[in-house]
């Protein structure tokens, strides 16, 4: 055995050890390396369990130690066991089986969800049938439900009233079943079918273990008299973990003393016992509770209070003979708990707010005691005299005396509590051993060179970029200082007919100046966004510009093509008419007529530019004959024939219709970009295919790559429509540019200067470069003087309005030349007549998903070969043109891969997989990608979506989840605004979720006002954290009437918060389908933050000592970003909303928690650490340090260096 196998075998033995204490305890190698030694005399794993068995080893534990022997042990390695390729499909399905779940076609979807009234009546009444056959019921089967707290349906509270036995008496004449087989069993009334149609299988195709104790008749009556008492029959009582507060309990008197009784509870687990004062045992005064109880005597009591192990009890709110509660006003729901719990909406001193017609709830939580530090006796002393000096009142220190007003208020002080937050180290129960196998797979392959040029160029790109920023700072620092030093400030000192408020002071005059309106812009944009045409526009009529162009001449072709074939792949260059032609061809020729036609587009402004053009063709408005749909944008009608969408649409498309009758044509367009939506499309499609025969399937690519789509689609005929192309002529660097933005801006003005007329497109990588650029290109030109020719500068990115975006089609004056500044939307997306020369510094800013920090990493990398093909191309759709590439063509070849890596292998995964187990998909490896994701990003997402309880034990969708799956946004802002419904604070939440779902950003920071700007800004920031300051900003803007000039007042972005509105009114149509309340909170914040805390506990931060935070998953450093409401503020825990690495880790749209609503919101993933007496993994990582002394060294504490007098004279310690 050679040295890496004695390694290998070493870490073997390591991680054996590793199971075995986590299983049971036993951290010893010796046992380790008998297990391994004992697994080799054993055939297979059934033979290992029966070995291991006899020394009370699990069979789980033998099955993951048989799992890992075969993965990592050299001898394995070398016979080709499991461990010789873990990327083998069949080795694959046999060690992750939580990704290889058998598919089950999902029931029938209704348009307005499967929440409705109707919905939840059939699966509360085969539910009801079930119990009705299942005997008496077993409390111990009930305490296992209860403990789990993982339910796969939402059965309504029962507690004590007769709401349940009502809805389902008022139920029985609704049919029980949606499964198509009933007709054929419908005529059949025998008991036996029923339990055959509903014990044996729930609708997501779970087995359900059945039970025959009640199945025949006993007493000889008729069937439906058993039936009925079936469903009168009064349900079972559940058996609570603690006592819940404002519930009603039976208990048991065992103790009666002078100021009240103590009652046991019963229905909650383990003994619990509270106290019942004389003064809330009846409603009269009681002088002995003697007098109205006995010990061992049998009373109904409700939990007033219960906190600390402390359990507050009253007689008198309930009626002794009945059990009835006499004070329902006071009863309130409390948040459930737990990693499935949706309890129902507590309601408690209700009023209706008349601005809104919301109901507002205030418990008073947010206003009532809050936690703070108990003063020590010298702080009380010190303010104590400085109240009898009179320095300060007595009145701003109400708590001084705090003991005494305890008593008098009859409240304790909550002290501030040191919680420590640990993550369980526990599995799903479906991914048992899985989890910790992914780690083993071999990582993503890297996606550039480490130590290329490029890689080099793009670390530097963001060193030089601070610079600039810093730079430019200081000159408009310099330049206010010069500008103050020729201002006489004496003179208005002196002056006395000035007013107060126009004298200033010098340090004002040292700053840039802040002045004019809100909404001012740098010079340069001013031009680029001026309302005037910059040239002639075309006088070609529509028909002639539609049948010039290149699609044209292949309109037969095309035709004939999509009449004998059902699935089409056509390849096309940009500008060829392939996205605005096609699906009128299929219009004029009648495919219309038996369905709609629709367009997917990757983009959601590609979407609604092309409508628009599209609209523009056909001679209709937008919205009739062609129409889009984006999120919370819905521009059809029932005459749309041609119908533009995003590919998320029809990915929700599909989830609501998967035979998506309405569509006889589906055309996937610009499929070269591999979305993550258009990934699941391609395999989602391709079972539609199969089940309609007659629809038509037609996906479109720019690019070269026709045949990996040809050959993924059952090797599908392809069509190419030739382009309008020209000769590219391209041109390398000789050497290496370590500043590509500068070389970039130097070969704009070289070609100005020297080449012929031709316009200029330049590809940066974002919106900063963008201007940046923009900003210096004006000044340079600017400093030239008029003798040289204008140049027009034109940017274009995503975050531009469109009328200014627009203006980047409009041709060129004579006489002048035109620089388009793109990212690279400019690629393929769209097309800019005009263009001769393009300039490709190689690089796009890009967002990857880390699945072992769960964070997205925003960093600049190097383009593909196919995107620099692309981009080279755009020289020449006009005329013969050049390409300036900004590399060496070494590094073209060695530094770049063939192609991009598509999204689903880069990006998170939950939301996806969320959609995709909503429409049935459970076998994710199994799944027809194109390119399947990595194996670790996926259980990844299933990890996350089982901690928000989307998912059960088993790895299937809850009806959370498919509630979740309904909402078009990420899982946690889903699964807090379902939260919110509970908690009652719908409203707040409603508002959140819309200002972070519509735009990136709702605050504008020009360059030169940006301290005017960020002072505004911070009248809007809560002391909580940044989700509500976004919630003052929506209040704020609502209140003032909605005006665009409150919005320029404030330097908010008035498009963005009319677009925010927008989603607002869509989120509430979504909570109606599904009949959720919408309650205010008014100003019971808290209740917010335990909502956002419910959603996003995975994305929680604890105050690290010496920099920054930590998070609580993974332990990684992360910073509050600049502009947060909370930066420089003293929050110890914070949750946030996403985590992006650009020069640091930043965290975006960040609030502060307390740390045990993390336990609340997740108690199978968080747990309190340090309550058995051990140390928390944090304060086993501090070190004790001495004591600050400015005087003394950094290790004068240290023994050996104190300094002893004897009688030597001297000497030193040690």
């Amino acid at each position: 055995m050679d040295d890496l196998e004695q390694l290998e075998l070493l870490s073997l033995v390591s991680k054996v050890t590793s199971e075995t204490n986590n299983y049971m305890g036993v951290s010893d190698k010796t046992i380790a390396e008998f297990v391994i030694a004992e697994h080799a005399h054993c055939s297979d794993v059934k033979a290992f369990q029966a070995k291991l068995a006899e020394f009370d080893f699990p069979g789980s534990l033998a099955e993951s130690i048989d799992r890992l022997i075969k993965s990592l042990h050299p001898k394995y390695r070398k016979n080709g066991g499991v461990g010789k390729d873990l990327d083998d499909e069949d080795g694959k399905v046999k060690k992750f089986k939580g990704l290889s779940i058998p598919d089950k076609e999902p029931p029938a979807v209704a348009e307005d969800g499967d929440e409705g009234e109707d919905g939840d009546g059939e699966l509360d009444d085969t539910f009801a049938l079930l119990e009705s056959m299942a005997g008496p019921p077993k409390t111990a089967g009930k305490k296992v439900e209860a403990t789990n707290g993982r339910k796969r349906s939402m059965s309504p509270q029962r507690d004590g009233d007769d709401r349940y036995s009502k809805k389902h008496r008022r139920s029985r004449s609704r049919s029980r079943s949606r499964s198509p087989g009933r007709k054929e069993r419908g005529g059949r009334r025998g008991r036996k079918d029923r339990n055959d149609e509903y014990i044996f299988e729930d609708e997501f195709g779970r087995n359900r273990p059945h039970r025959p104790s009640d199945r025949h008749e006993r007493d000889g009556k008729s069937e439906r008299k058993s039936r009925k008492h079936a469903f009168d029959r009064p349900p079972e009582v559940e058996i609570d973990d603690a006592p819940v507060q404002f519930k009603i309990y039976r208990g048991r008197v065992t103790g009666v003393k002078d100021f009240g009784v103590f009652v046991n509870l019963r229905d909650v687990k383990g003994k619990v016992d509270g106290l019942v004062h004389v003064s809330a045992m009846a409603d009269y005064k009681v002088n002995a509770p003697s007098d109205l109880v006995a010990r061992d005597q049998e009373v109904w009591v409700k939990v007033m209070k219960a906190e600390s192990g402390r359990v507050s009890l009253s007689m008198n709110e309930v009626d002794q003979a009945t059990g009835q509660d006499n004070k329902p006003g006071r009863r309130i729901q409390a948040p459930m708990t737990g990693a499935n719990a949706m309890g129902l909406n507590g309601l408690a001193d209700a009023r209706l707010d008349p601005m809104n017609a919301v109901q507002v709830i205030e418990t008073g939580a947010g206003t009532g005691k809050r936690q703070r530090k108990r003063m020590t006796s010298p702080e009380r002393w010190e303010i104590r005299q400085l109240i009898a000096s009179g320095v300060i009142k007595a009145a701003d220190y109400p708590d001084l005396d705090d003991d005494y007003n305890a008593a008098i208020n009859g409240e304790t002080i909550e002290e501030e509590e040191d919680v420590d937050i640990e993550v369980k180290e526990e599995e799903p129960p479906f991914l048992a051993g899985q989890t910790k196998q992914s780690l083993e797979l071999s990582p993503i392959r890297v996606i550039k060179a480490p130590d290329g040029s490029m890689n080099r160029a793009a670390m530097q790109g963001d060193v030089l970029a601070k610079e600039r920023r810093d730079l430019r700072q200081q000159e408009a620092q310099d330049k206010a200082a010069q500008e103050a030093s020729k201002t006489d400030l004496n003179q208005e000192w002196n002056d006395p007919m000035v007013q107060p408020g126009e004298r200033r002071f010098a340090s004002d005059l040292r700053q840039p100046k802040q002045g004019g309106a809100a909404n001012d812009m740098p010079e340069w944009k001013k031009i680029a966004t001026g309302k005037g045409e910059l040239g002639k526009r075309t006088s070609m009529s529509i028909k002639d510009q539609r049948e010039s162009l290149p699609a044209f001449k292949m309109r037969k072709q095309f035709l004939d093509a999509v009449q004998q074939y059902q699935l089409l792949i056509v390849v096309g260059d940009t500008g060829s008419g392939k996205t605005t032609q096609l699906t009128q061809y299929l219009a004029e020729a009648g495919f219309a007529n038996e369905g709609m036609i629709g367009c997917t587009q990757p983009r959601r402004v590609a979407a609604m530019s092309v409508a628009q053009r599209v609209s523009d063709e056909v001679g209709c408005r937008l919205g009739e004959e062609v129409g889009y749909t984006i999120r919370f944008e819905d521009k059809t009608s029932d005459k749309t024939a041609i119908k533009y969408m995003t590919d998320g649409i029809m990915q929700r498309e599909i989830l609501l219709d998967p035979e998506l009758s309405k569509y006889k044509v589906i055309m996937l367009d610009e499929a070269h970009e591999r979305t993550i939506a258009t990934d699941v499309l391609f395999g989602l499609l391709k079972k539609t295919l199969k089940r309609r025969p007659d629809m038509k399937l037609i996906v479109t690519s720019a690019t070269l790559d026709a045949e990996k789509f040809s050959s993924y689609f059952n090797e599908c005929p392809i069509l190419s429509i030739p382009g309008r192309t020209f000769p590219v002529e391209i041109m390398y660097s000789r050497e290496p540019e370590s500043d590509y933005l500068d070389a970039a801006l130097t070969t704009v003005m070289q070609i100005h200067l020297t080449e012929p007329p031709g316009d200029i497109l330049l590809f940066l990588t974002g919106k900063e470069e963008i201007d940046t650029s923009a900003e210096i290109l004006y000044e340079r030109m600017k400093a030239l003087g008029p003798t040289v020719p204008e140049l027009i500068i034109l940017p274009i990115y995503g975050a531009l309005p469109s009328e200014t975006a627009s203006r980047i089609f409009e041709p060129t004056p004579d006489g002048s030349r035109k620089v388009v500044i793109a990212t690279n939307i400019a690629e393929t997306s769209i097309t800019i007549d005009g263009i001769y020369f393009v300039i490709d510094p190689g690089f796009v800013k890009q967002t990857a998903y880390d699945a072992k920090l769960g964070m997205d990493r925003l960093q600049v990398t190097p383009i593909s070969q196919a995107q620099a093909k692309q981009r080279a191309g755009r020289a020449g759709r006009t005329g013969p043109g050049k390409c300036f590439r900004l590399y060496t063509e070494n590094a073209f070849q060695s530094e770049m891969l063939p192609t991009t890596i598509p999204e689903i292998q880069r990006q998170n995964l939950s939301n996806t997989i969320l959609m995709l187990k909503a429409m049935g998909i459970n076998d994710l490896l199994g799944f027809d990608f194109m390119d399947p994701p990595p194996t670790n990003t996926m259980l990844t997402a299933l990890e996350e979506l089982y901690a928000l309880s989307a998912l059960d034990d088993e790895g299937l969708l809850t009806r959370l989840g498919r509630r979740m799956a309904d909402m078009p946004m990420d899982p946690g802002l889903a699964k807090s605004l379902i939260a919110s419904v509970d908690l009652g604070c719908a409203d707040e939440l409603l508002s959140i979720v819309a200002m972070i779902s519509a735009v990136q950003t709702v605050f504008h920071r020009p360059k030169d006002k940006q301290q005017q700007a960020d002072a505004k800004r911070a009248r809007f920031n809560d002391p909580a954290g940044d989700h509500l300051t976004l919630l003052n900003v929506y209040n704020g803007w609502s209140g003032a009437g909605k005006a665009d000039a409150w919005c320029f007042e404030n330097f908010i972005q008035p498009r963005n918060m009319r677009r925010a509105e927008d989603v607002r009114k869509q989120l509430v149509q979504i909570l109606d389908r599904h009949k959720l309340k919408i309650i205010s909170c008014g100003r019971d914040t808290i209740r917010v933050r335990q909502a956002l805390c419910s959603g996003f506990f995975r994305n929680s931060a604890r105050k690290d000592p010496q920099e920054g935070y930590k998070t609580l998953v993974e332990g990684t450093p992360v910073y509050m970003h600049p502009a947060s409401a909370l930066f420089g503020k003293a929050a110890e825990h914070v949750i946030y909303h996403s985590l992006v690495e650009t020069t640091r880790e930043y965290m975006h749209n960040v609030t502060a928690i307390e740390p045990k609503w993390l336990v609340e919101a997740a108690p199978t993933f968080f747990r309190v650490a340090g309550q058995k007496g051990e140390l928390s993994r944090r304060k086993r990582e501090e070190r004790v340090k001495p004591l600050h002394n400015r005087f003394a060294g950094e290790d004068d504490w240290r023994l050996s260096a104190q300094r002893r007098g004897g009688r030597g004279g001297g000497g030193t310690w040690g």
